[in-house]
């Protein structure tokens, strides 16, 4: 049987109920179906990991550019896709809560909004602004009745403002505006995973794995409910392809071409 939108949001809740999964970050459609194909239970786009695809820097595409990338994730997949939807492309929550309605229609089963500005002056938004963004998220997914997973996620340690107890305020709070999962990304120590798992109890944590370090079995151990990896992925794959094409570049020769995954698993992984 098809699997359709509303399936795969189901499945995407109930998965946040026990123990900790893996949620990998594709970036475009061939490295959506290679992570379904791998076995793995639900993916979530990347923002710079996308970015890169279509030759821009993370947190410099548009609206429209991340629509309808997450609307070709969905419909390339059987499995749940969320959303890195940065800051909801928008400051004011009236807005940025038309735009997670937008993001609904693509078909994501989950949505994360951040609360970074983008200004090195003021890189995270005051407070109470953040918190009826998120609110207004919230409001947007439950006028639709789609069962759509919110995310809120506090930027603090990516921007510089390492403030475990800032952290977890704005964490609780967006818990309490209507946040079903709530993520700190660069959060490194067991201690201050463990913090923050102690503190939004019962709802869940997205660990970011990378700036971690951790396992699968010790973020488990710690109370982690799912672990994504960010751009990880795609700069894997551009290593591999930096490596080789500065190869071609300056050298004239092509030994790391020996090393690419080979066509023939690929066109068998796609058929």
């Amino acid at each position: 049987m098809p699997v359709t939108t509303a399936d795969k949001r189901a499945t995407f809740r109930n998965l946040h109920g026990s123990g900790c999964f893996i949620l990998p970050n594709p970036y475009d459609v061939g490295s959506a179906r290679a992570l379904q194909h791998l076995g793995f239970k639900a993916l979530a786009s990347t923002s710079a990991g996308f970015a890169w695809t279509i030759g821009k820097a993370d947190n410099h595409v548009s609206l429209d550019d991340v629509c309808d990338h997450l609307t070709a994730l969905c419909a390339a997949v059987d499995l749940p896709v969320n959303a890195d939807f940065e800051g909801g492309f928008a400051r004011e929550p009236e807005q940025v809560g038309a735009n997670v309605a937008r993001a609904v229609k693509t078909g994501v089963a989950g949505l994360s909004i951040e609360d970074s500005t983008g200004d090195s002056a003021r890189p995270l938004y005051e407070s109470a602004l953040a918190i009826e963004r998120i609110r207004a998220a919230r409001k947007a997914i439950d006028a639709i009745d789609s069962g759509v997973l919110l995310t809120g996620r506090c930027e603090g340690y990516l921007v510089g403002q390492a403030d475990l107890a800032m952290v977890i305020d704005r964490l609780t709070a967006y818990a309490a505006a209507g946040a079903d999962c709530l993520y700190a990304p660069g959060i490194k120590t067991r201690e201050d995973i463990a913090a923050i798992v102690k503190a939004v109890h019962p709802k869940p944590v997205n660990l970011l794995i990378g700036a971690s370090g951790l396992s699968q079995a010790e973020a488990a151990d710690l109370g982690v409910r799912r672990i994504s990896v960010g751009g990880s992925l795609a700069r894997s794959a551009w290593a591999g392809f930096m490596k080789a094409a500065r190869e071609m570049a300056e050298q004239g020769t092509f030994t790391e071409l020996a090393n690419g995954y080979p066509g023939g698993e690929l066109n068998k992984m796609f058929r």
